[in-house]
């Protein structure tokens, strides 16, 4: 027997995300396992929708059949804490934290604080909150005031991958991963590799360009102020085919992210046998192994630019960190195990 459960999203599921990828799989996963989801889609914006957007997304989720249980991504549930509210008791809803609204860089202090206010609201209300480490657990639990056994982890899975091949010029390939938007640090990236300019590497950056005009601004500014046009390679969203030549021709996967829920390409990182230079921020240093990579403090540009240096330069240091990254990837979960997870969770609630 077939059952069901709405999915509901805010934006477009096909967008180029971690995010969005995570609930793509899950879904796809939940099918196989006999679950349905019946996607409804929340609208644009989010998680600053327009007050039309925001009323009719709450619409939306009342005119659900009662006892149908929900899961509402994040993104759009921590700024719809009146809907969850009148949820309550009628439906079981599951919410879906990738990573808190609030730890989203570039906002300002007044906006922050209305973020973890109205998120704060609405994972008082629901169910169950399912989170995507063990750090974001402990965030939710101690800043959000969430009961640690409302708390599932549920964390991305990983797919087999080959390992990289990397460079065999003298140049090392730098590769990095993400939507260009300010929590991913790429102004301190750039920053920490104009300080490298004696060693051979180059990099090439794969991510959204259009999430935030701003960012990507800001970003081709800076590689144009240190005059590293020759060197740095902005390509915007590629294809999987694409992506995957890239890891395959990379030597070093650098990410200076200022925080992260899991890490999605970081774990791609390490699955392809990547050496890693990253940060801290959030749950990076459980995805990535101490043996696996070199992680700083986020915004810490000398700190990154001693790390990349270090990889860069030493040919030895990346075979070991290689090495660790391939010794890792086996541990990481199948998407199939972390669905069955969250399908224990809807079991329970249903």
């Amino acid at each position: 027997m077939v059952k069901r459960f709405v999915f509901a999203v805010p934006g477009d599921l096909a967008t180029p995300t971690g995010g969005y990828a995570y609930d793509r799989r899950m879904i796809a996963e939940l099918g196989d396992l006999g679950w349905q989801a019946d996607l409804l889609g929340l609208g644009d914006g989010f998680p600053w929708p327009s007050e039309a957007t925001r009323m009719a997304a709450l619409t939306k989720l009342l005119e659900i059949p009662a006892g149908r249980a929900i899961i509402v991504d994040g993104l759009a549930l921590g700024v719809l804490p009146e809907g969850t509210a009148q949820l309550a008791g009628r439906n079981p809803v599951l919410a879906l934290v990738h990573h808190p609204l609030a730890l989203e860089a570039g906002l300002s202090s007044e906006q922050a604080d209305a973020l973890r206010r109205s998120e704060r609201a609405a994972l008082s209300a629901v169910q169950g909150v399912i989170v995507t480490s063990a750090a974001t657990e402990r965030l939710v639990a101690a800043e959000y005031g969430v009961p640690a056994e409302r708390i599932t982890i549920a964390r991305p899975g990983s797919d087999p991958a080959p390992l990289a091949a990397g460079s065999r010029d003298g140049v090392v390939r730098l590769l990095s991963v993400g939507a260009v938007v300010p929590r991913k640090g790429f102004d301190v990236l750039i920053a920490a590799l104009a300080t490298l300019g004696d060693l051979p590497w180059r990099l090439t950056i794969a991510g959204d360009l259009t999430r935030d005009l701003n960012a990507a601004a800001r970003l081709d500014a800076d590689i144009a102020g240190h005059a590293l046009e020759n060197r740095v390679a902005v390509l915007g969203t590629v294809s999987p085919q694409h992506l995957a030549t890239l890891y395959a021709e990379a030597d070093v996967f650098a990410l200076a992210s200022h925080f992260e829920g899991y890490g999605m390409a970081y774990a791609e990182a390490v699955t392809h046998g990547l050496p890693v230079v990253g940060t801290t921020g959030g749950a990076i240093p459980d995805t990535v192994p101490s043996d696996a990579g070199l992680l700083v403090p986020p915004g810490d540009m000398p700190a990154l630019a001693k790390a990349l240096r270090r990889v860069i330069g030493d040919s030895d240091l990346r075979q070991r960190l290689a090495d660790g990254a391939r010794a890792a990837a086996p541990q990481f979960p199948t998407w199939r195990q972390s669905a069955e997870i969250l399908a224990r969770k809807l079991e329970m609630l249903a």
